[in-house]
Parts: structure tokens; sequence; C-alpha cells
């Protein structure tokens, strides 16, 4: 059976989502600190939820591992921790189930249920790491900075991104499935044409009325004898 576009669609799209949900979990540059008071000017900050590096405008020196346990210890940075390695944890999962269910490798028809629930999980993982981005993003300024000049850093917008392809490759691997099942259990159609009539009911069966035996002479006995004359009297 061929496999539905909207289907291979969201199998594409779903591992790219992982990808760059797995780079914006492990990268540290959720946000940026700049000008930093008593730090040379071209000191550029990089914090994300695992580890924060010190850059410089001026040159390629990368300094990470630095130490900030106020700034991991925000409810917002350990929040987003637990989201996001569970978003990545349940896509993968999804992914499995999806590639079960489709069976690209063989010639048997996909099993949509599990193909269904595959797709589910996928859509879920999306919605669960959109969650802590969003969060980060709208309290940026409200977690605790050296300075003022506080930007969002480049795994927010790989985060989103990640985020929108694992929803809408879900939702695809969830909408081809819907789509296929309804056309398997829709009954077939003859063709435009007025209905049949409907069978006959008991009532309206009637006993056909039975006629008598009608008896018709062989053409080979003749005709029947005729009867004797009668005695005239005087």
């Amino acid at each position: 059976m061929r496999t539905p576009g909207v289907l291979i669609f969201g199998l594409v799209l779903a591992p790219c989502g992982w990808i760059l949900d797995l780079t914006s979990t492990v990268s540290p540059s959720w946000r940026t600190v700049q000008y930093i008071t008593g730090q040379p000017q071209d000191l550029v900050l990089q914090q994300g939820l695992w580890d924060i590096c010190r850059t410089f405008t001026t040159s390629r020196t990368v300094y990470c591992n630095q130490q900030d346990s106020e700034y991991f210890a925000n409810q917002v940075v350990t929040t987003s921790q637990r989201l996001m390695v569970t978003s990545l944890v349940i896509n993968l999962i999804g992914l499995a189930v999806v590639s079960a269910g489709v069976k690209c490798w063989s010639d048997r028809p996909p099993n949509w249920t599990v193909t269904g629930i595959g797709g589910f999980l996928v859509f879920f993982s999306g919605i669960l790491s959109l969650i802590p981005i969003a969060w980060f993003t709208n309290m940026i300024h409200n977690i605790k900075s050296p300075s003022t000049d506080i930007r969002v850093g480049y795994c927010i917008v790989l985060g989103y991104m990640g985020s929108l392809m694992n929803v809408l490759g879900g939702g695809s691997a969830g909408a081809a499935t819907g789509r296929t099942a309804g056309r398997r259990q829709a009954p077939p159609r003859s063709g435009p044409g007025p209905p049949p009539p409907p069978p006959p009911t008991s009532s309206d069966q009637r006993p056909e009325p039975t006629r008598a035996p009608t008896w018709k002479a062989s053409p080979a006995a003749g005709p029947p004898p005729r009867p004797p004359p009668e005695a005239t009297t005087m």
C-alpha cells in the first residue's frame, strides 16, 4: 500500500524537530548578557540550561563551565531542564512507534492505530517543549543578571522551530491516519441513481389464486363418439 504524502511529510518534520530541540537543550545560549559592570566591554555571557560560557566579540576565545548557582537554582531554569529532556524522550518514543506502524521497509499495509498513537506522542512532545521555551522567553528579564543588556539567545529560536516542526509532524501523522481509516470504513458507492426498492414485507406477499385444471383432448384420439338416435313412436 502506498504511504500517504501527508504521513511522509510528518515523518520528515519530526526528526528535524527533534534535532533542533536537542541542539536547543544542550547549547549554552538561551540568553546573552553584555556590558557587565567591571568586566571588559567585549565580554558576552551566554547562559543556557546546563552551562554558562564567556565569549568575546573581539576574539574567538570561549570559556565554558562557568559557575552561577543562583542562576541554575531559578525555577524557570530547573523546570525547563526537566521539560526539555522529557520532550526529547517522548519524541524518540513517538518516532519509533510511527516507524513501526508505517512499516516502510515491507510490503504489508500500515497499522493505522499504531501510527496514530505515535503521531500523538510526537505532537505532545512538541507542545511539551514549547512550554518552557515560551516561559523562559517571557521571564528572560526577570531572572537575576549582572547587566541590564539582556538578549534572547539562538537556542530560543531553534527551540521554537523544533517545537513547531514536532507539532506539525505529529499532526500530519494523525491527520493521515484519520483520513485513511475513514476511507476504509466508508461503504462503497455504486454510482449516481435512484436507490433500489425495498424488499417486500410479509404483508405485501399475497397467495396466488388456484386455477381449476383444464382437460384437453388428445389430437390422436379423434372427435368424441356421437350418441345413438332416439327411436320414434307411431
